[in-house]
């Protein structure tokens, strides 16, 4: 059974709970609480309806790896079905999020997520298992060869490209803002490669928050986002207008990990001092936070968040 809900007041675990990387799909969410009672069938059926959804089958099965019995239950589900790539894959994710919490060795993680691929070569997601390995592992070279590997299979990928960005913000943290910074690059690049409905179009904004963290980290900006200024230059509000503007336009309501920009855009606004705008994106969000941006550079995300959004709605 799940574990109860935690008592009110308890703050630590509230917050930890307000933070569900399942965000709003419902039947990740049912799924997941099967496996962990060991009913691996619902995560079959759940894998086998989301086929070449690569945006999702990956959101799905990250989701579903992160808990510390997934491996153990997906080698039962293997031994019953040995053939399976989405045991495999789900296996190799598994052994991923492990080996990046010392629980696993990463040969271990790297020799499943290949043997997956294997199984389905279409398929991005062990590649982004592996990318997510290396990313933690600190292996640019690696994590850049990756990506190119996710990219061959699924051109718009979400995650990967945000993980890239990621990784191309932590580039010369020393050398204070500068606009012209690669990632910055990158994340208009794939943003005008995309098409125009793809929520690759948020990536800039991304590549914003990403940049900040890495600067505040080094020293190089104000750990309080708000008050840093990263916002509110003319490079930075053109990004945002432009980020809000393909939301109002596209919105993109079905897709999986659309919480996740929506978040960096709401931290955005927010940052930027627009009220009414970042007030219409947390009405979206709902109760779907994201631990990313509202941590960064070292903050509590719930309490940055709850506050961000209690000025925002209270604004308008």
């Amino acid at each position: 059974m799940s574990p109860p809900p935690p008592p009110l007041g308890r703050g630590r675990k509230r917050a930890a709970q307000a933070f569900d990387t399942a965000l709003d799909d419902t039947e990740l969410r049912e799924a997941r609480a099967a496996l962990a009672q060991g009913r691996w069938q619902a995560v079959r059926s759940l894998l086998v309806r989301t086929k070449d959804d690569w945006d999702r089958r990956g959101h799905r099965v990250t989701v579903l790896a992160e808990e510390s019995h997934t491996a153990a239950w997906t080698r039962d589900w293997l031994l019953a079905e040995p053939e399976s790539a989405d045991a495999s894959v789900l296996l190799g994710m598994s052994l991923v999020k492990g080996a990046l919490c010392g629980r696993e060795k990463p040969d271990r993680a790297r020799e499943a997520c290949r043997a997956a691929a294997e199984l389905a070569p279409v398929d991005p997601t062990p590649w982004l298992g592996l990318l997510l390995l290396e990313r933690g592992l600190g292996d640019e070279e690696e994590v850049v060869r990756l990506f190119d590997k996710v990219r061959h299979r699924h051109p718009d990928h979400h995650h990967a490209h945000h993980l890239m960005v990621a990784q191309l913000a932590e580039r010369r943290a020393d050398a204070g803002p500068d606009p012209l910074h690669e990632v910055y690059d990158f994340a208009n690049w794939a943003a005008e490669q995309a098409p125009a409905d793809s929520p690759l179009a948020m990536l800039p904004v991304v590549a914003h928050a990403e940049r900040y963290r890495v600067l505040a980290g080094a020293g190089q900006a104000q750990a309080d986002p708000a008050a840093s200024g990263h916002w509110t230059g003319r490079r930075a509000r053109q990004v945002m207008k432009a980020a809000f503007d393909w939301w109002l336009e596209w919105e993109q309501e079905g897709h999986p990990r659309r919480l996740v920009d929506l978040n960096f855009l709401a931290h955005a606004k927010h940052c930027e001092g627009r009220g009414a705008e970042a007030a219409a994106l947390f009405h979206r969000i709902g109760d779907h936070p994201t631990q990313s941006p509202w941590a960064y550079p070292d903050r509590d995300p719930y309490t940055a968040f709850r506050i961000a959004r209690a000025g925002a709605l209270g604004a308008v």
